[in-house]
């Protein structure tokens, strides 16, 4: 088995490792994206050796980009709030991060592909809630459209309890994120109430992200194994 970093961390947390073997039977895609709790998820942490560990004798592609404080209008191109005067969609992020794809990739074309998303505070922040769900499954079906994979598995990570009760778009999103995960057998989520730091109640610890990470794999894991 070869392992090769391709890209390192910059300035917008990118991360790709291919992990290769010689004959390999299958070519599986996993594409981790979100604002800063993805971000401070290391991959290479749980969430890369766990997939490694199960698909033995397959090629696996891991790709991470992320960047803190971003809202999903980042990604999703075609995002409109219903409100006066809000900001533009720019869909920067979403672009980064399928020039990441298409670079680790290079002509391989991957037999399933999973989308792990890790996002949603900072639209909960600005109040954007109530168009939180159909922003994500704008995501989803540009990944959907551009990969060429109707199949696309996603696990959406829930936003934590963190600022439940206090923000009502908080819980907006936290609900959408279900519904949205809930409504395809394509999809699922994690919950994350417990992964709270200590000391910064928003974002995890170390061993929190680690955790984190191993949930995302096994969700990611049992979709693979649900639809083989």
């Amino acid at each position: 088995m070869n392992h090769k970093i391709v890209a390192g961390l910059i300035a917008f947390s990118v991360c790709l490792l291919l992990i290769d073997t010689a004959s390999a039977e299958k070519t599986h895609l996993f594409i981790l994206s979100g604002q800063s709790n993805m971000a401070g998820l290391d991959p290479s942490t749980s969430f890369t050796p766990t997939v490694i560990d199960a698909l033995k004798g397959n090629r696996v592609i891991v790709i991470k980009i992320a960047q803190g404080g971003q809202p999903i209008r980042r990604w999703y191109k075609n995002w409109k709030s219903g409100q006066d005067n809000s900001p533009d969609a720019d869909g920067v992020l979403y672009d980064k991060l399928m020039t990441a794809v298409k670079e680790g990739l290079g002509d391989q074309k991957p037999d399933t592909v999973t989308f792990v998303w890790m996002q949603g505070e900072r639209d909960a922040k600005e109040k954007f809630g109530s168009v939180y769900a159909a922003s994500l499954n704008g995501v989803l079906d540009q990944l959907r459209k551009d990969l060429k994979h109707e199949d696309l598995n996603f696990v959406i990570g829930r936003l934590s309890d963190f600022k439940a009760g206090e923000n009502t778009d908080w819980e907006v999103v936290r609900k959408a994120q279900v519904k949205v995960a809930e409504a395809t057998p394509y999809g699922d989520w994690v919950d994350t109430d417990d992964l709270n730091g200590k000391k910064d109640a928003l974002h995890y610890d170390k061993p929190g992200y680690k955790e984190l990470g191993k949930r995302f794999a096994e969700k990611s894991l049992a979709l693979l194994k649900k639809h083989e």
